[in-house]
């Protein structure tokens, strides 16, 4: 159950904490004053959507605090990396900045939207306003009597074998194509693949001839710098090269040390100069050695980077994504030259995959036939309840007319029908179904929906609109027993709703500063009926309007008592 809110700057509201209780909660205030914000500050903390516009004007951000306690999500917080609570509720929380950023927390530790949406899906169901109007959409009535009939399994694998259908079929469509435009598809193939193979791409070929033509294309100053290079070392005939100069500076300082020990350091130092001296000038001359320089190489090197750079810029850019073209371009050819064997392939996988598909289609019809009786029936059970026992509820089936007779959802397209008056042929609910109608049905909807969902608190916002007099008893009526198993929290403008209430929040708003502020308070028992007067009354509290306030919550008590409930 929700055990507090706690709201920051959430439009017209600059702060309020509301403590709810079990059973069942209301929340009264005139028009504008606030009350369908603390719902959509429920929303917002459960995941829903938000806008930079939810944030009261002049602040920097809205922030929205919500306690759930009597839960079980120990597994939801253990798959999702979020620490238990010592005293195991779920404390989960949103902020939304004026610049449309936001965070969001359970158990202080951060998750995304989409986590916070899944944790709340599993907490609380909201209805909101315009949840109504879903029923006068007749692409949606197929999924509330699939989620009605609780056949999950089977329309998780009518799905997968739908999509594997679909797949099947798209490649059997790529596959397929006339002769004329498949043979000129493998001509320009067998093209591109024999101009590729003819080039004899290697890796890293490129460069390596890069390298040897900056060698080529200079050989005449590399020559020159080489040979100066070893002249310098060797010397030539006039002039003595580096080498015979250390040898003699060598010989000279081996003379001083049979005088003093002390340059015996200095001679090895000279040695070593020498050896090493030495030993790159023979590497220069082997080097010098492997130079062959002739016109006809160079010649031959252009016209083959020339080529590769004509075939890499056609097919990729480089060596490995020209070489990966052209495995494409033979599978694409092994591809077509076999399609023939291909198409038999798939045209009898496409067989097998819409002959699983049909079976479970035709499972689906039945588990829909079966469930759409025990939904009338559970319908025109709460709409006797909600006072519209003359009111005919039906299921119309419609067969698609998708490939195959099959479509994402089955064979059939479902629809709601209703007949409001005796001797009214049933018809579909957006010609039919008045306002109040609508919301009675809604409400019988969601009665039967959530029987078997689990989850602890419900929420509905004006679910009341278009309903009044004995009509809107029986609904206040069917909130209150709706709340015998689970909390209910409920905006209204009933006066029997909300006599209903075991707890009662009064919301109001006044001018301060300039600026609308909104105020949340807790009702007591006088505030009850305080509250009722206005709603019965109007702005003007008679004496008159306070009895009938009196009455409706003796009433409300009444059927509380009867129905094993505290009054």
């Amino acid at each position: 159950m929700i055990r507090l809110i706690h709201i920051e700057n959430i439009a017209v509201i600059e702060r309020a904490e509301l403590t709810f209780g079990q059973g069942f909660n209301v929340l009264t205030g005139e028009t504008g004053a606030g009350k369908s914000i603390v719902i959509d500050a429920l929303s917002a903390v459960t995941g829903g959507r938000v806008s930079r516009e939810l944030v009261r004007t002049g602040a920097d951000a809205a922030m929205v605090t919500a306690v759930f306690s009597d839960v079980d999500m120990a597994g939801w917080l253990s798959d999702n990396g979020v620490a238990e609570d010592d005293d195991g509720a779920v404390y989960m929380s949103r902020r939304v900045t004026a610049d449309g950023k936001g965070a969001c927390r359970v158990n202080g530790a951060p998750v995304s939207t989409a986590q916070l949406r899944e944790l709340g899906e599993l907490l609380i169901d909201i209805h909101g306003q315009n949840d109504g109007r879903k029923l006068l959409d007749d692409a949606s009535h197929l999924g509330y009597l699939d989620a009605f009939g609780g056949y999950a399994e089977i329309l998780r694998e009518y799905g997968e074998a739908y999509a594997l259908l679909r797949g099947k079929r798209a490649e059997l469509d790529a596959v397929s194509m006339d002769e004329g435009e498949k043979e000129r598809l493998a001509d320009m193939l067998r093209h591109q693949i024999d101009e590729l193979e003819s080039a004899n791409i290697q890796p890293g070929e490129l460069a390596r001839l890069e390298e040897r033509r900056a060698l080529l294309t200079n050989a005449s100053k590399l020559t020159r710098a080489l040979d100066g290079a070893y002249r310098a070392l060797r010397g030539g005939e006039d002039a003595d090269g580096a080498i015979s100069l250390i040898a003699g500076a060598q010989s000279d300082m081996e003379e001083a040390v049979r005088y003093s020990d002390s340059f015996a350091p200095n001679a090895a130092q000279l040695r070593d100069l020498r050896y090493t001296m030495e030993d790159a000038a023979e590497n220069l001359r082997a080097r010098m050695g492997e130079l062959e320089f002739s016109p006809e190489e160079l010649e031959s090197l252009e016209d083959r980077r020339a080529r590769l750079l004509r075939v890499m810029r056609m097919y990729g850019g480089d060596e490995e994504s020209a070489l990966r073209f052209l495995a494409e371009q033979r599978d694409q050819l092994a591809g077509i030259e076999a399609s023939d064997e291909r198409i038999r392939q798939l045209s009898a996988e496409l067989d097998g995959a819409v002959a699983r598909a049909g079976i479970l289609a035709d499972e689906l019809t039945a588990r829909r036939a079966v469930a759409a009786d025990g939904l009338k029936a559970r319908i025109a059970e709460q709409l006797e309840c909600l006072n519209m026992a003359g009111v005919v509820f039906e299921v119309e089936f419609e067969p698609v007319s998708g490939e195959f007779g099959l479509s994402a959802r089955g064979r059939e397209n479902a629809r709601f029908l209703m007949s409001a008056n005796a001797g009214q042929a049933p018809g579909r609910i957006s010609r039919i179904a008045s306002g109040g109608e609508l919301s009675r049905i809604m409400l019988a909807m969601k009665n039967v929906l959530i029987e078997n969902d689990g989850i602890g608190a419900m929420v509905f916002d004006e679910v009341d609109a278009g309903v009044s007099g004995i009509a809107a008893q029986r609904v206040a009526e069917k909130l209150c027993d709706l709340s015998r198993g689970r909390q209910v929290l409920c905006v209204t403008h009933l006066p029997q709703i909300a006599a209903m209430a075991d707890t009662h929040f009064g919301i109001s708003k006044r001018e301060s500063g300039g600026r609308t502020v909104t105020s949340v308070e807790k009702l007591d028992g006088d505030g009850r009926e305080l509250e009722l007067s206005r709603l019965i009354g109007g702005e003007r509290v008679t004496d008159t309007t306070r009895r009938a306030a009196r009455e409706q919550l003796d009433a409300a008590s009444e059927y509380k008592r009867r129905n094993g409930q505290s009054g």
